[in-house]
């Protein structure tokens, strides 16, 4: 498993590509997501929204990763441009490159298993977490600062 990075055709919400070492230093969420994907946008979406209003930008960063592996037809970029803006998302979002086969190329090298999922690096930038589906506020933020508060001396 390559979780050393990620592959994005594109970004929406920031002026340049990012990069996963750019994150080096803080806790990194990632919400993989697909805007028809109901889930994602009643339960994971917001929820990474929590997240980014809860934690300091200086410990926690929340990016989205919009990874389609059906209805590609409804997934342009100009749609989930104007989804954005509709459901207030302010974080950066890359869009998953397509991959050989039927599965965008991050999701395949992360091995997730659909959308959505919220992926957690550590401030070393390794990832340590992927929760598939919906779990639990309280859960996710325990874990999240255990992370925050890991080796935040060191880093």
């Amino acid at each position: 498993m390559d979780s050393s990075t990620f592959f994005a055709a594109d970004w929406l919400n920031t002026g340049h590509p990012l990069t996963l070492d750019q994150f080096r230093g803080r806790v990194l969420a990632v919400e993989v997501f697909q805007m028809l994907c109901p889930g994602c946008v009643l339960t994971g979406l917001p929820q990474a929204q929590r997240l980014a209003q809860s934690f300091e930008e200086r410990d926690l960063v929340v990016i989205g990763l919009h990874s389609v592996f059906e209805h590609h037809d409804g997934n342009s970029r100009e749609s989930l441009a104007a989804f954005l803006h509709e459901w207030r998302i302010p974080f950066p979002v890359a869009i998953d490159a397509h991959g050989d086969g039927p599965m965008p190329r991050t999701m395949e090298a992360w091995q997730l298993q659909g959308t959505p999922s919220l992926v957690l690096f550590d401030r070393k930038g390794e990832m340590r977490a992927r929760h598939f589906g919906q779990v639990s506020d309280l859960a996710l933020g325990a874990q999240v600062m255990r992370l925050v508060c890991e080796d935040a001396d060191h880093a």
